[in-house]
C-alpha cells in the first residue's frame, strides 16, 4: 500500500539501538520527499522511537512493519525500495548489506565497523558519520541527483567482490604465491 511515486528508504532487520533508527528518524525531519519503510522485529521500547515520529510528524511518511520477517517476505521489502540505509552506531558487519547487494540496491551505511569496507562511497552508495545531519544529506542528494542508475551500476559491479568465483580465484591466486 505504498503509492508507487514515492521516494523510499528502507531500514531493514531487528530494531536494536546500535542499529540507529532513532538516526534514520531525525534524519525524515531533514528529508521532508523521502518515505521511509521499516521491516523488522523490535526488540526495543517502541516508545522511545514514536516520540520521535510523534516530534517531526512522520507518520505519514512511515510505512512500519515491525514484526517477524520471513525469509519469503524479505524480497518485498527490498524490491519496494530505492535505497537502504543503515544507519548504525556501532558495528563489525552486517547482512543487510549482502541481501542490499542481491537485489542491486544503492545503500547509505555509517562510517562504523567493517560497512566501510562493504560499501564503496560514491559508487554503490554512501558512507557517511553516524549522525542525522550526515544520512538526510545523503539521502537527499541520492534523490535529488537522481543517483539510482549510476548506483546501481556500482551495486552490480561491487557485488562481484563477494561473488563464490571471485572468493575462488582469490584463494587459488593466494596458493599459486
Amino acid at each position: 500500500n505504498i503509492p508507487a511515486d514515492v521516494k523510499l528508504a528502507l531500514f531493514f532487520g531487528f530494531i536494536r539501538k546500535y542499529k540507529g533508527l532513532d538516526l534514520l528518524l531525525e534524519a525524515m525531519a531533514k528529508s521532508p520527499d523521502i518515505h521511509v519503510l521499516i521491516a523488522g522485529e523490535c526488540y526495543e521500547d517502541w516508545n522511545f522511537y514514536q516520540k520521535i515520529i510523534d516530534k517531526h510528524r512522520l507518520a505519514n511518511r512511515l510505512h512500519l512493519h515491525v514484526d517477524f520477517i520471513p525469509a519469503e517476505q524479505v524480497r518485498v521489502f527490498f524490491s519496494a525500495a530505492d535505497l537502504v540505509v543503515q544507519p548504525y552506531r556501532s558495528a563489525t558487519q552486517s547482512g543487510i548489506s549482502q541481501i542490499a547487494y542481491h537485489f542491486e540496491q544503492p545503500m547509505v551505511v555509517t562510517r562504523v565497523g567493517g560497512l566501510p569496507e562493504i560499501v564503496t562511497d560514491g559508487v554503490s552508495g554512501y558512507v557517511v558519520e553516524p549522525e542525522p545531519d550526515a544520512i538526510a544529506a545523503a539521502m537527499n542528494d541520492f534523490f535529488a541527483n537522481h543517483r539510482d542508475v549510476t548506483f546501481q551500476e556500482g551495486v552490480r559491479s561491487e557485488k562481484q567482490r563477494f561473488s563464490w568465483e571471485y572468493l575462488g580465484n582469490q584463494l587459488l591466486d593466494n596458493a599459486a604465491e
